[in-house]
């Protein structure tokens, strides 16, 4: 059915963060562009009206969930597989630990 490559779980879950991180990033940057287009090249009246108030009160914390997630997505840790390791051999001796543990004996 399904000729293509299969990917690992670690691949897909990282396609999908750069998928979920691109729209977010793009929506934010829309965000961003509509209200400085409103600012500079909408004529404004003296007074601010209730209509623009009520859209910066809305985009405000639209603009603000958006960066937290998408800095959540960035930061975010993958799970480590844990890998099993041989347990590594004691380390020999070297002279220099012989003479500190002389040394130490004569001491005490």
């Amino acid at each position: 059915m399904f000729k293509g490559p299969r990917y690992s779980n670690d691949e897909l879950m990282t396609r999908l963060k750069v998928f979920v991180g691109v729209t977010l990033a793009l929506t934010l940057t829309g965000i961003v562009f509509v209200v400085l287009y409103s600012l500079i090249f909408v004529t404004q009246p003296m007074t601010q009206s209730p209509n623009d108030s009520k859209f910066f009160e809305l985009i405000t914390p639209i603009a603000t969930f958006l960066t937290g997630i998408l800095s959540g997505i960035m930061l975010g840790k993958t799970e480590e597989k844990k890998e099993e390791r041989a347990p590594e051999p004691p380390a020999a001796e070297t002279p220099l630990d012989n003479v500190v543990d002389a040394v130490e004996d004569e001491i005490a």
